[in-house]
């Protein structure tokens, strides 16, 4: 009979089977721990990799700001009351009867009260000032410093940004320096988001049990467990999804930025990297930008409430923005001043003044939009004639350019208000138009559309149009001629009849005049005041086509053009802006002046990096040119631009020229005014015809925007070597001031007439 096991052996089997298991189980899981070790350590040091390259490299690509020109104050200056507070409106000031901080103004009546802004211009840095202005009518009549009741001669507001140079993630920032950020907003992000930052190492497993109990109490969420580190990776590493493994990833990172860097690295690249807000297309980071885009000043010109208000946006942008969202802004800010208070970095009675502040929001301007891209466009060109791409998106450049908004704006809505007049007529439809507006004695762009479409960007006609330019070439076909005054005066007859001559090989082309008509012998004068193209190719072909060309290269427009004898009547292609170019010449009294878009570039800081001082130099000769300019003036009196003086006074003195082009493709008008020389384009992209002539249809453009924004007549200066006499207008002899149709005429030195007419044949005359 066998014997049964005993209790002990059995036990003993167990253990020994037991011991195998779990030696086994060790053996399996070893290899397992050991590999998801190695897999945990090469995955840190890839966090940890991640973390420094991105930490210790260029941390944010900032951005190029663009400015318009500031505008200036002055007594005298055309601005009325209404004109100066929808400036400040753009400039994001906000009203306050106090004037409370940089940003601020308050209007009533003809009296409007302003704390400007400092600005740093590059060359000058201006200080705030808090100043009155009054007006009367529509402008300003005296300007008074607040302080002292002291007049003031002149104030640059600081100017309107225009726009910006983005990179390809489309964000912006001020950056910030810790020891230069106030500690009010740095009480209020630890009293609400972070109360053990400079003891926590990354994770705050007692801030999250403390924020767990105050939502418990609240009955929602009043605050949130992640740490300042934790936020920041957030913000600056990782994506906005939700799940576990970005979970794992934050805590990880947050812990070796802990590791590497100092607690106020951290908390200075959180202060620039916080998500605050979203401006149009483009995301507001950093506490130096919001404060900025929500009140309309610096950061350290905040008062505690407003403070307050920036800190109540990091629990969520979107549902506590003060604009969208005021309940809960207000609600939100005085829990962070109530979280202040506890932490007793602020007195009850702080607390209870800074909850009876209203929220004292900027009014709402998209200051990331391009707002006028085809004038960025220009400025984007000239700038990357001398700086990189990088530079321009990445560096925080601040760009001071010409464009003077208002005169942009009336340009912008002389254009469509235009085109829709013009076309009602069934010969006009489908039009486009480019234009260009320069200061007459700098040659700086303040204006410049490249269609019809303001906001549209893509093909810019004002740069990128290349059309004939008709007869808008004529008066440098006249100023070459008047260069050689023994030969050509501004009444020397010219001969306005048919002619054939050999444009290529084995054909001939014979000009016509637009009325279809042969005028005979007509004075210079005339045959450029009334456009007659017969006249102008008899004289130009006696000139040279080739010194007419090289005229139109000393003016500024080095584009080549083909020497036919079309070339006189503009059949060779020139761009709006080569156009501007050549007319600011002739408005230069024939001294070349280089179109400008940009004033300064200036660096972050605001120091200045490249300036883009006037320059001028002598294209063509003065003389030639003050009587050239002396018939454009004829053309606005009594030759194809004189509807203008059906908009002005007649005492303006305008200068100009129309341009049409063969089957009336192209209308042109280039003019100017004492301060203001404007070019218009109307055409179709298809190159069919418009209908238009230049006095039909540029000029109809020209003369709604020149009424708007011209102040001064034209007054031509004499150069020493032009002498004016007293002619008789039917023979071009010397007359007598008073005998019937006498007129003053300008000649050159030497070159007028020297006999003279019956009515003053024997009267002793010295011109």
């Amino acid at each position: 009979m066998a014997r049964r096991p005993t209790t002990n052996s059995r036990t003993r089997r167990k253990k020994k089977t037991s011991g195998r298991s779990w030696w086994w189980l060790v053996k399996a899981l070893t290899p397992i721990v050991i590999g998801g070790g190695i897999l945990l350590f090469f995955y840190v040091g890839y966090l940890d990799f991640t973390v420094r390259e991105q930490f210790e490299g260029k941390r944010w690509s900032i951005p190029a700001r663009v400015y318009a020109s500031p505008v200036e104050l002055y007594a005298g200056a055309n601005i009325g009351s209404k004109d100066f507070e929808d400036l400040l409106i753009q400039l994001h000031y906000r009203q306050d009867p106090q004037l409370e901080g940089e940003g601020a103004y308050f209007h009533k009546g003809n009296q409007i009260q302003v704390r400007t802004r400092s600005f740093n211009f590059g060359d000058t840095s201006q200080e705030s000032h808090s100043i009155t202005v009054n007006f009367a009518g529509n402008s300003i009549v005296s300007i008074k410093d607040n302080a002292d009741a002291s007049e003031q001669a002149i104030v640059r507001m600081d100017p309107i940004q225009i726009g910006s140079f983005y990179p390809t993630r489309k964000e912006d920032r001020i950056l910030l320096k810790l020891d230069e950020t106030p500690q009010a907003l740095l009480q209020g992000l630890f009293s609400t988001e972070d109360r053990d930052f400079y003891t926590h190492f990354g994770l705050s497993p007692k801030g999250i049990l403390r924020a767990m109990w105050a939502n418990v109490k609240a009955g929602g969420l009043v605050q949130g467990g992640s740490t300042i580190t934790q936020q920041l990776v957030k913000n600056f590493f990782l994506s906005s999804e939700r799940s576990l493994i970005r979970k794992v990833n934050e805590a990880l990172m947050a812990l070796i930025l802990e590791y590497r860097y100092s607690k106020d690295e951290i908390l200075e690249a959180y202060l620039n990297e916080i998500f605050l807000g979203q401006d149009g297309a483009s995301a507001v980071h950093g506490f130096g930008l919001a404060s900025e885009f929500y009140f309309g000043q610096s950061l350290k010109n905040l008062n505690l409430a407003q403070t307050a208000t920036l800190v109540a946006l990091v629990r969520g942008p979107s549902y506590y923005d003060p604009r969208r969202n005021p309940e809960r802004s207000l609600d939100r800010r005085n829990l962070v001043l109530d979280s202040m208070l506890e932490e007793g970095y602020i007195s009850a009675e702080q607390n209870a003044e800074a909850k009876q502040e209203p929220l004292n929001v900027a009014a709402v301007t998209h200051r990331s939009a391009n707002r006028y891209p085809d004038f960025i466009d220009l400025v984007r060109r000239q700038l990357k004639q001398e700086y990189k791409e990088e530079d321009l998106t990445s560096e925080g450049l601040r760009i001071v350019t010409t464009l003077d908004t208002r005169i942009q704006d009336t340009l912008e809505a002389s254009i469509t208000n235009k085109l829709k007049q013009l076309e009602k007529s069934p010969k006009s439809h489908d039009l486009e138009s480019a234009a260009i507006v320069t200061r007459r004695d700098t040659g700086e762009i303040v204006a410049l559309a490249g269609g019809r479409e303001a906001s549209a960007t893509g093909f810019n006609r004002a740069l990128d149009a290349v059309r004939p330019i008709g007869s808008l070439i004529k008066p440098l076909v006249y100023l070459t001629a008047l260069e050689f005054p023994d030969r050509y005066t501004f009444t020397t007859p010219v001969s306005d009849t048919e002619l054939e001559i050999e444009a290529e090989k084995g054909k001939m082309w014979s000009p016509k005049n637009y009325d279809n008509q042969q005028h005979g012998i007509v004075p210079l004068h005339t045959a450029l005041a009334n456009s007659y193209n017969m006249a102008t190719v008899r004289i130009g072909m006696d000139v040279g086509l080739a010194r007419i060309a090289n005229t139109l290269k000393e003016m500024g427009v080095s584009r080549p053009v083909d020497l036919f004898p079309s070339f006189l009547l503009g059949a060779s292609p020139l761009t709006p802006l080569e156009v501007t170019q050549m007319y600011q010449t002739l408005a230069g009294d024939g001294f070349a002046t280089p179109l400008r878009s940009i004033r300064a570039v200036n660096d972050a800081e605001g120091k200045a990096l490249q300036s883009y001082p006037f320059t001028v130099r002598q294209a063509v000769d003065p003389a030639a040119t003050y009587i050239t300019n002396s018939i454009l003036q004829e053309v606005m009196r009594a030759g194809t631009g004189k509807s203008a003086y059906n908009y002005m006074p007649a005492e303006m003195g305008l200068a100009g020229k129309t341009g049409t082009t063969n089957g009336l493709r192209d209308s042109w008008f280039a003019g100017f005014s004492g301060d203001y020389l404007s070019v218009v384009w109307i055409g179709r992209d298809d190159n069919n015809p418009t209908g238009l002539t230049g006095a039909t249809g540029a000029l109809q453009i020209w003369n709604d925007l020149m009424r708007q924004i011209s102040h001064q007549p034209v007054r031509l200066i004499a150069p020493d070597n032009i002498e004016m006499k007293w002619i008789d207008s039917n023979s071009g002899l010397l007359s007598s001031e008073t005998c019937f149709g006498a007129r003053l005429i300008p000649f050159i030195e030497g070159s007028g007439p020297t006999e003279f007419t019956d009515c003053t044949a024997d009267t002793d005359i010295h011109p």
